[in-house]
């Protein structure tokens, strides 16, 4: 999701109505920002474009595109949460502190999901549905997160020159786990097809410039967090 911009003007009115509390600690807040020390916040109140929170005596402002990984409709169901957050800017001079929890929610979002492929089983097979086509293979969603890949090569025993000769995007197909490796899943569907030998599949790699989605780009259910692929 792209970050909304917002002046630094629209930010200081955003939440002029609210004070800080206690004795400002900016050396400590800079601190937090320095070493990326993840710091853990209630939301005290909901303001233009996002909420605010008091962190060691200085209100806090997020901004709603730094609240959570999809968009966020109602500001409102922040209120009185407890959230972790970063320190993303300091202006003593100006009274001026910039949080962020998205940082932490894409890391989070990572490892549950790495946490998924490492222990998907190699020969587990399953049904996804075809996601994209390139022309080296085609990207299988698997829901719950998942997505790997179909090697050209490994579509069918019949010579494929092109995945979109024999495959449409929203396909629904059977897929075999191959390989597990780099936190990437190898699939197979000529492994599944009638008569193929238990050891006919090689393993296969992802393209080197393959990279995994980032995670603000990510929807909020399971299923989709592999849509939109780019690579």
């Amino acid at each position: 999701m792209a970050e909304e911009t917002m002046t630094m003007e629209e930010v200081d009115n955003s939440f002029v109505s609210f004070k800080d509390e206690g004795a400002a600690n900016w050396e400590k807040l800079k601190e937090y920002q320095s070493a990326k020390t993840p710091v853990h916040v209630t939301v005290d109140g909901v303001v233009n474009k996002g909420v605010v929170s008091n962190v060691e005596g200085v209100r806090g402002f997020i901004p709603a595109s730094r609240l959570a990984l999809g968009r966020v409709n109602d500001l409102n169901e922040y209120l009185g949460k407890e959230i972790d957050v970063l320190v993303r800017e300091v202006d003593a001079d100006k009274g001026r502190l910039i949080l962020s929890a998205v940082e932490l929610l894409r890391t989070k979002a990572n490892e549950e999901k790495q946490a998924r492929i490492a222990s998907m089983a190699v020969g587990s097979v399953l049904t996804g549905k075809v996601e994209s086509l390139q022309p080296y293979g085609a990207f299988i969603d698997l829901g719950d997160g998942l997505s790997g890949l179909v090697h050209v090569s490994q579509i069918s025993r019949a010579r494929v020159k092109s995945p979109d000769a024999v495959l449409s995007v929203g396909q629904e197909v059977q897929v075999k786990v191959i390989a597990v490796k780099d936190g990437k899943l190898s699939l197979s569907m000529k492994a599944l097809e009638a008569g193929a030998p238990e050891e006919e599949h090689e393993e296969t790699s992802f393209p080197k410039d393959f990279k995994l989605p980032k995670a603000e780009d990510l929807g909020t259910s399971l299923g989709s967090l592999l849509k939109n692929i780019k690579l």
